[in-house]
């Protein structure tokens, strides 16, 4: 699954912005600090990187400059509310891909994050199989056996990240982060809820089942 970094101190642009992305079948994790997006860049590689570019600490210009540094092809993209040449003129010759005006629209954030990756080669196919299970990313279906299973948006997107890493344990704590927001209200046992709805609805297939690790969370685990 094609992963996004969204680096903003606004809290809720920031949710909002990784919930629409995850919604549309991309994995964004959000970092409310340039320094969080260091850590997070140390444990897991990014195929897209969205970056504001007024915050505390490290700004966007200086983290862009680091990243860019390191990484030459990874497409970056500025979401900001200065809106004047000269900071766009100074991400540009720091190497940024594009450059937004805040207030943002979803959809048009989703139009340019898909531009840039097929520009950067990133967009490959974004289909799963697990048996006579295929679970179309761009589509966000599932079909077992020729056959559609209705799904949700999140319980698609749940099954696609379990089954995207086999026999890989995610904590009720990690799926609710994601694919809630990390400033939901909903309680931890909403996740039991939807691994339910899941376990209920693809019990004919026999690819795969989801385990309950104790006292940690959940697995997919192929057959």
């Amino acid at each position: 699954m094609i992963r996004i970094l969204v680096v903003d101190d606004d809290p809720k642009l920031n949710q909002a912005a990784c919930t629409y992305l995850n919604d549309s079948g991309y994995e964004a994790k959000g970092c409310l600090s340039a320094e969080a997006a260091y850590d997070a860049m140390y444990s897991q590689l990014y195929d897209l990187i969205i970056s504001d570019i007024m915050m505390p600490g490290t700004d966007g210009f200086a983290f862009a400059e680091t990243v860019r540094g390191l990484n030459r092809t990874i497409p970056i993209l500025f979401v900001s509310a200065r809106d004047d040449l000269p900071a766009k003129q100074k991400g540009f010759d720091l190497g940024i891909d594009d450059y937004m005006v805040k207030p943002i629209d979803f959809s048009e954030l989703l139009m340019r994050v898909r531009a840039l990756l097929r520009r950067a080669n990133i967009e490959a196919s974004r289909r799963l199989t697990a048996g006579g299970l295929v679970l179309d990313a761009d589509g966000l279906t599932a079909v077992l056996d020729g056959v559609e299973i209705p799904v949700t948006t999140r319980e698609f997107n749940i099954l696609y990240k379990l089954l995207s890493y086999p026999n890989r344990t995610f904590s009720r704590s990690q799926l609710m982060d994601e694919f809630w927001g990390v400033e939901s209200d909903t309680g931890l046992r909403a996740v039991d809820v939807y691994i339910t709805k899941l376990r209920d609805k693809f019990s004919a297939c026999p690819a795969f089942e989801i385990r309950t690790v104790r006292g940690l969370g959940y697995k997919a685990v192929l057959k």
